[in-house]
C-alpha cells in the first residue's frame, strides 16, 4: 500500500497549470500539504460531487488538463458520475481515488471498497479510456505521467495506507475558493 501524503506529493510535483478539484476532507489535505496553488479547488461539503466537478470544469476547459483528487467514500457516494464521464470522454480529465477502503472523515469505518467493490472495474464499465489500480511505489511514475500527459478520461484508484496524518487546513471559504481559482485561471489561460 501507499502513504497517501507522498503520493500526492509525487503526482503534484512540477504541476505546472493543472487544475486541482478535491474532495472534502483527506484528499484535500494531502493536497494542501503538496503546496497550497491556485488552481487548486478545494471541496468542503460536496460529498459525492467532486468528479462532476471535474467533469464541468473539463468539459468548459477543453484546453486545460484537469484532475480530481477525492478518497474512496467520495467516489462511492457519486458513483453515477462514472457513467456520465463515460459518456462525455473528456481526453483532459484524470481521477485519482486515494482509497484506504474506509470512511475516514466518518471515524474509520470499513468502506465498500473493503468488502470487494472495485472502482476500477466500474470505471471500466463506464468506458474510461484507461483505469488502473496502483499500490506500489514503482507504479507511481506511470500514474503521474497518465495525470500530465494521458489522454482521458483516465481513473487511477490508488490503494493507500489507513493513516490518520495530520491535516493541513487550506483556505475553507468556499466563496474565497472560488474567486481566486476563477482568477488564477482567467490569468493563466
Amino acid at each position: 500500500m501507499l502513504d497517501r501524503r507522498d503520493l500526492v506529493r509525487q503526482l503534484l510535483i512540477d504541476r505546472g497549470d493543472l487544475l486541482v478539484v478535491t474532495g472534502l476532507g483527506s484528499a484535500t489535505y494531502d493536497v494542501a500539504a503538496a503546496g497550497d496553488h491556485a488552481l487548486n479547488f478545494y471541496l468542503w461539503g460536496a460529498m459525492g460531487g467532486t468528479a462532476m466537478i471535474g467533469l464541468g470544469l473539463a468539459l468548459a476547459r477543453p484546453d486545460r488538463r484537469v484532475a480530481v483528487v477525492t478518497g474512496d467514500g467520495d467516489m462511492l457516494m457519486g458513483i453515477g458520475s462514472l457513467a456520465t464521464i463515460g459518456v462525455k470522454a473528456p481526453k483532459n480529465l484524470s481521477i485519482i481515488v486515494l482509497d484506504n477502503a474506509h470512511y475516514g472523515e466518518t471515524g474509520m469505518q470499513p468502506s465498500h471498497t473493503q468488502a470487494g467493490i472495485d472502482l476500477v472495474a466500474m470505471a471500466r464499465a463506464c468506458r474510461f479510456r484507461t483505469a488502473r489500480a496502483i499500490s506500489r511505489v514503482e507504479e507511481v511514475a506511470d500514474a503521474r505521467a497518465l495525470l500530465h500527459t494521458g489522454e482521458g478520461p483516465i481513473f487511477v484508484s490508488a490503494r493507500i495506507e489507513p493513516q490518520d496524518a495530520a491535516r493541513v487546513l487550506p483556505l475553507r471559504d468556499g466563496h474565497a475558493i472560488k474567486q481566486r481559482f476563477v482568477a488564477a485561471l482567467s490569468s493563466s489561460a
